[in-house]
C-alpha cells in the first residue's frame, strides 16, 4: 500500500508540473520574460556590451522579411531534429549516422530511441512557431509533447522518417564506416542553402503526400517577390527562446521516459548534479532549436562555420547552449516553485 500511495502521489505531482509548464508555454508575457533574461545571459557569457532587450523606439517597429525565406525555414525543423537527433544517438549507440539513418527509414529504431527522435521534432517545430507570430505559442498544441494527440505525434514521427529517407540518399557516397568522412559531409550539407532548399521542398511535398493531397508547388513567382512584415518585438522574442525550448522538450523526454519529476531534472541542472551524459542531452536540444531559428532570421546565416553537427563544436560553443539552459531552468524552477 505504501509504494501505491507514493506512486500516486508521484503521478499527481507530475501531472501538475507538466500542467503548470504548458501553461507557461503558451503565455506570452512569460516568454517576454524568458527571453530577456536569455538574451541578458547570451551578453553576459560572450561578453557582449549589455543592451536594452527592446531599445527606445523599437516596441512598434517592425522589419520585413522574404516570403521565400520563411517558407524555407518552416519546413526544415524536421531536417534539423534528425540531424541533431541522430547525433545523440549515435553518442549512445557508436553507431554511425548512415546505420542509424537506415534503421530509420525500416522503421527498425526501438521505442525509446524514437522517443528521443520525436522529442527533437517537437522542440525543434516549438523554436519556429513564434518567429512566425508570437500568437502561434497560445495554440492548444503548443504544449509538452507527452500531452499531444496520437495524431499531432504521428506527424513528428513521419517528418523524421521523411528528413532521414533524404538525408540518408545524400549520405549514400560516403564510406559507412568512416564516421569522420560522413560528419564532414554532413557539415557541408547542413551549410548549404541550395540543399536547405531541397530539403524544405522534400519535407513540404512529403507532408501533403502524407495527407493523400497533391503537393502544391513548393516556391511560387509570388513567394519569390512577397514579403512579410514582422513586429521587432516578436522577432527580439523568438531569437532568444531556444534554450527554454530545449529545457522544456529535454525535461518533458526525461519525464516520460524515466518517469522523472520535471522539478527535479531542474534542480539538478541549476545545482550541476546532473549526469553528464544528461547535460550533453540538453545541450544537444539547445542546439537543435537553435539551428531550427536561424533560417526565419536568414538563410545565409546557415553558412556560418558554428552552424554545423554538435560533433564538431568544441567546448566553448557547448558551454554557450548550457548557460542558455541552465538559466531557463532557473527561471522554469522558481516558477515550478510558486
Amino acid at each position: 500500500m505504501m509504494h501505491a500511495g507514493i506512486y500516486t502521489v508521484k503521478q499527481w505531482v507530475m501531472e501538475e508540473e507538466l500542467n503548470r509548464i504548458d501553461g507557461l508555454l503558451q503565455d506570452k508575457s512569460f516568454a517576454m520574460v524568458m527571453a530577456e533574461a536569455l538574451h541578458d545571459a547570451y551578453n553576459e557569457i560572450t561578453g557582449e556590451p549589455t543592451t536594452a532587450f527592446i531599445k527606445p523606439g523599437e516596441e512598434h517597429e517592425v522589419i520585413v522579411v522574404s516570403a521565400k525565406s520563411e517558407k524555407i525555414a518552416i519546413n526544415l525543423a524536421g531536417f534539423y531534429a534528425l540531424e541533431c537527433g541522430i547525433g545523440a544517438l549515435a553518442a549512445q549507440t557508436d553507431q554511425t549516422r548512415v546505420a542509424l539513418l537506415q534503421t530509420i527509414v525500416d522503421r527498425k529504431l526501438d521505442k525509446q530511441n524514437w522517443l528521443l527522435l520525436k522529442r527533437f521534432a517537437n522542440a525543434t517545430w516549438k523554436a519556429g512557431q513564434p518567429f512566425r507570430e508570437i500568437n502561434r505559442i497560445t495554440r492548444p498544441n503548443f504544449i509538452g509533447a507527452s500531452h499531444l494527440t496520437r495524431e499531432d505525434i504521428e506527424k513528428d514521427e513521419v517528418q523524421i522518417i521523411n528528413a532521414a529517407t533524404k538525408l540518408l540518399a545524400s549520405l549514400t557516397e560516403t564510406n559507412n564506416d568512416d564516421v569522420q568522412a560522413q560528419m564532414e559531409q554532413l557539415r557541408s550539407l547542413l551549410q548549404d542553402p541550395n540543399y536547405a532548399v531541397e530539403m524544405a521542398a522534400w519535407l513540404h511535398a512529403c507532408y501533403y503526400t502524407g495527407q493523400q493531397q497533391n503537393p502544391p508547388p513548393f516556391l511560387t513567382n509570388d513567394d519569390e517577390l512577397d514579403t512579410v512584415t514582422k513586429p521587432v518585438r516578436e522577432i527580439r522574442i523568438a531569437t532568444n527562446m531556444a534554450g527554454f525550448y530545449a529545457v522544456e522538450s529535454g525535461i518533458n523526454f526525461l519525464a516520460t521516459s524515466r518517469g522523472q519529476l520535471p522539478s527535479t531534472t531542474l534542480k539538478q541542472l541549476v545545482d550541476n548534479t546532473i549526469s553528464d551524459e544528461d547535460k550533453i542531452l540538453f545541450a544537444r536540444f539547445a542546439n537543435a532549436t537553435w539551428k531550427a531559428g536561424q533560417p526565419f532570421l536568414e538563410l545565409s546565416r546557415i553558412t556560418k562555420e558554428i552552424f554545423t553537427p554538435f560533433y564538431f563544436l568544441n567546448e566553448e560553443d557547448i558551454k554557450k547552449d548550457l548557460v542558455q539552459v541552465i538559466k531557463s531552468a532557473k527561471i522554469l524552477l522558481k516558477e515550478l516553485k510558486k
